[in-house]
């Protein structure tokens, strides 16, 4: 049974995932607008790992006997002055998610929830991934500067990633 101060925050990242995956499907719209359906396809790849993210603690929320509190979700940006302007934000908002991560385990710990605190390992792995991933983009947009060519290539890349089910959902299906 989970602690009523370990539940709350269980909800909060869960409605903390889906406004992820709403800023993540922003993204991906501004894209597709400027003409970067590469770009695109990846955020909308982010968009549903999100999505994953939300589930996966929702999941486990059930598994412990807890209730599920969906919360509206709050209003997310629609523009940015360049992707490189996207990928800062992106970086930013996923050292958020880390510090809510790191919050979490620091609750279930405080509360002795040795369970929630293991199911979290795999978020905190997953953080570094994505931190990982956006400062990888910026450097390499920080190189390209204006190249058209180098934006054309770099959406090219993009294109082709696709959205793999993540491992504690691959057990679930």
């Amino acid at each position: 049974m989970l602690s009523k101060n370990v539940e709350e925050a269980l909800n909060a990242q869960i409605n903390a995932e889906f406004w992820s995956a709403y800023l993540y499907l922003s993204m991906a719209a501004y894209f597709e607008a400027e003409g970067k359906s590469g770009f695109a396809n990846w955020f909308k790849v982010q968009f549903k790992e999100e999505q994953a993210h939300a589930e996966i603690f929702m999941n486990y929320l059930n598994s412990r006997g807890g209730r599920i509190n969906l919360r509206p979700i709050d209003a997310v940006p629609t523009t940015w002055n360049s992707p490189l302007d996207v990928f800062k934000e992106t970086l930013a908002h996923e050292q958020k998610v880390t510090a809510l991560i790191n919050n979490l385990y620091a609750i279930s710990e405080e509360e002795k929830d040795y369970a929630t605190r293991s199911m979290l390992t795999w978020f905190i792995d997953e953080q570094v991934e994505e931190e990982e991933n956006a400062q990888e983009y910026i450097d390499h947009l920080k190189l390209i500067g204006d190249n058209g060519y180098g934006l054309y290539q770099l959406d090219k890349e993009l294109a082709t990633r696709v959205y793999n089910v993540p491992a504690p959902l691959a057990t679930k299906e």
